[in-house]
């Protein structure tokens, strides 16, 4: 799941009671389980987040976009591709349950034609017009599990 010692800012080098780490392969499993989550990218020199639908293929994150989106302008900025994050969870506030995944990685725009086309016929945006592939290359990935404890009591 993590490089040693590295919990992708979770603060859960150890986790508390009813908090588990998970492996990299649970982690993509549970990322590919759902379709949106959100990029975290450098915007004039700040942190930038958006939401975002995904699919997770051959190990790489596959988002769509407009080519005139911050992150799309990002993207296309740095021939080697630039790092970006992504984060993607499900949560439960009723049972207190759930998981959260981070990826950091380079992310790159997809030029192949065959690709291109066959992202466009997989993963539909929820905004229009996506007119750019981006596929996304887990480096670090990392993750955690909140089970199911006792519910506070209610006022």
């Amino acid at each position: 799941m993590h490089d040693r010692g590295y919990d992708g800012g979770l603060g859960l080098a150890q986790p508390a009671n009813g908090g588990q780490l998970l492996d990299r392969v649970e982690a993509m499993q549970l990322l590919a389980s759902v379709d949106y989550g959100r990029v975290v990218f450098t915007l004039n020199a700040l942190p930038a987040i958006r939401p975002v639908n995904h699919l997770v293929d051959e190990g790489q994150i596959i988002i769509r976009t407009r080519l005139t989106t911050p992150i799309s302008t990002a993207v296309r900025s740095a021939d080697a591709g630039v790092v970006v994050v992504y984060e993607a969870d499900s949560l439960d506030p009723q049972s207190r349950a759930g998981w959260s995944v981070v990826v950091t990685g380079r992310a790159h725009t997809v030029t192949d034609p065959d690709q291109v086309s066959r992202y466009e016929r997989l993963l539909h945006p929820w905004v229009n017009h996506a007119d750019t592939v981006v596929a996304i290359e887990p480096g670090m990935v990392s993750g955690f599990r909140i089970i199911a404890t006792e519910a506070p009591p209610q006022p």
